[in-house]
C-alpha cells in the first residue's frame, strides 16, 4: 500500500470491545497490516479513556454496546478530552438513534461488525487522515435524520466565505486532498479550515459538520 503522506507513518490503534474473543480476533487481522499498529485493549468505556490516557492512540476502534461506560459516552469523553484522537465505531446495532449518537459524539466512522476486513482498515487510515467511513446503511439512517425538525443552529455568516466553501464541499463527501485541489489551496490551509468551522459550529467531527450543513440547507443533498 501507498502512503498518504498526510497519515502517520504507522498509525496507533486502540481496540476497545467487551468480548475478548472479539478483540483478539481484531487484533490478528490487524497484525497482517505493516502501517497498522496494535497499543492496547479495553473491556469497556471507562478502561478505553485510561487506555487513551496512556498510550495516546491514533484512532481507537470503538464497539457500541459495552458495560459500565458504553462506546457513545467513550466516545465523547475522549474526543473532549483528546481531540486529536479519532474513534472509529464498529458495532453489531445499527439504529437510526445508535448512529446519530455515535455521531453527534464525534466519531469519524460507523461500521458494522460483519465489514470486511479491508474496508476497516481503510476506515482506520481514513480516520487518521481526518477523513470519515460510514457504512452506507448509517449514512441512510443520518440521511433519514435529515428531515426531522431541529433546534435553531448558528447562523452560517459566522463562516468566511472561503469556510463555507470548504464546508460545502465537505458535507458533499470530499477529502481533505480533494477539497485543496478543487480550491487550489494546500492539505495544511485545507485542515486548517475545517478546524474553523468545527471550532465555530460548536461542532466535534467532519460528519457531524455535514450533517449540520445538509440539515441547515446550507448544501444540497446530491445522488
Amino acid at each position: 500500500m501507498n502512503r498518504d503522506p498526510a497519515m502517520p507513518a504507522r498509525v496507533r490503534v486502540l481496540l476497545v470491545d467487551d468480548h475478548t474473543v472479539v478483540r483478539r480476533g481484531l487484533r490478528l487481522v490487524f497484525e497482517l497490516e505493516e502501517d497498522l499498529e496494535v497499543v492496547g485493549e479495553a473491556a469497556d468505556g471507562r478502561e478505553a479513556l485510561d487506555r487513551v490516557a496512556e498510550l495516546q492512540p491514533d484512532v481507537v476502534v470503538m464497539d457500541l454496546l459495552m458495560p459500565v461506560m458504553n462506546g457513545v459516552e467513550a466516545t465523547r469523553a475522549i474526543r473532549a478530552r483528546h481531540p486529536e484522537v479519532e474513534v472509529v465505531a464498529l458495532t453489531s446495532v445499527l439504529e437510526d438513534r445508535m448512529v446519530v449518537d455515535a455521531v453527534e459524539a464525534g466519531a469519524a466512522g460507523y461500521l458494522l461488525k460483519e465489514t470486511r476486513p479491508d474496508e476497516l482498515f481503510e476506515a482506520v487510515r481514513a480516520a487518521a487522515r481526518g477523513e470519515v467511513r460510514l457504512d452506507p446503511r448509517a449514512q441512510a439512517r443520518l440521511m433519514r435524520e435529515l428531515r426531522r425538525p431541529t433546534a435553531s443552529a448558528p447562523a452560517r455568516e459566522v463562516l468566511t466565505e472561503r469556510e463555507a466553501e470548504v464546508l460545502q464541499l465537505l458535507a458533499r463527501g470530499a477529502t481533505n486532498k480533494a477539497i485543496a485541489q478543487s480550491l487550489g489551496v494546500g492539505e495544511a490551509t485545507v485542515k486548517s479550515h475545517v478546524s474553523s468551522v468545527l471550532g465555530k459550529l460548536g461542532l466535534k467531527s467532519r460528519t457531524q459538520a455535514a450533517l449540520h450543513a445538509l440539515r441547515e440547507g446550507w448544501v444540497t443533498r446530491e445522488p
